[in-house]
């Protein structure tokens, strides 16, 4: 009778021990826009947009992000409720490493969003001919291009919705 309750409690914590493994998998890494790449609300391919892109990637969807013309049509994304919340990770270009700002994503510059410094206010007409915000990676990039360019630096929690749907 021992032996059983031995058994049968070591066998109910190795159980107990694989199920508090929560192993989560990392994130999906960036995709190269190509010609696969649409946009998701103007049905447009992102290679023939100028200015920053957004990608996102939803839960148990990796090898298929929603693409994104500008960042702020990434943001309405995730503000509006009738879009998908199960959002595993999102990408936008970081302006700072861009050398041809025509065709900012040429050189893969894409940074995780929720950690970029965004200048918005500046001006800058994005991919889709209206004001659109600049992700920088360097909040001092971020910093230096709205002294010089107009603006003002937000970080992505503080992005102000009125913003993002002016």
């Amino acid at each position: 009778m021992i032996k059983h309750t031995i058994c049968a409690c070591g066998i109910a914590a190795a159980l107990a021990a694989c199920g508090s493994k929560t192993e989560t998998a990392p994130p999906p890494a960036p995709q190269s826009i190509s010609s696969e790449s649409i946009g998701h609300y103007c049905t447009m391919n992102l290679a023939e947009h100028i200015g920053p892109k957004a990608q996102i990637f939803l839960n148990g969807k990796p090898d298929k992000p929603v693409w994104f013309s500008t960042i702020k049509q990434m943001f309405g994304y995730t503000k509006l409720p009738e879009e998908p919340k199960g959002i595993a990770v999102i990408y936008v270009t970081d302006m700072g490493q861009v050398g041809d700002w025509n065709k900012p994503n040429a050189d893969g510059a894409w940074i995780d969003a929720k950690k970029a410094y965004y200048v918005i206010e500046s001006g800058f007409i994005g991919g889709m001919g209206a004001e659109d915000a600049l992700p920088f990676a360097d909040k001092a990039k971020a910093e230096q291009f709205a002294q010089e360019k107009g603006g003002r630096v937000v970080g992505f929690d503080d992005m102000p919705e009125a913003y993002i749907f002016q």
